[in-house]
């Protein structure tokens, strides 16, 4: 059975951007704790640096959340 994808808003309410870099800039100020000051030298460096850290950290969360909102949508979808 094939799955129905995933749709995306394409824009935010007003109040959602803001709301989101607040939380963009905690997540940041965290992994940047994490970070090995060593690596945060060169622009390259820094990037190897993120995305590891956001894919260890919070890429995989971010699964799973998208997945739990899926398994609801589906179930509330197939419900009598």
């Amino acid at each position: 059975m094939s799955e129905a994808p995933l749709t995306l808003p394409l824009l935010m309410d007003s109040q959602k951007p803001a709301q989101l870099q607040q939380h963009l800039d905690a997540i940041a100020a965290i992994l940047y704790s994490e970070a090995n000051p060593a690596e945060l030298t060169a622009l390259e460096a820094i990037e190897k640096s993120v995305r590891a850290l956001t894919q260890e950290h919070v890429l995989p969360q971010l699964g799973v959340f998208l997945s739990t909102r899926q398994q609801t949508a589906t179930a509330e979808n197939n419900s009598p």
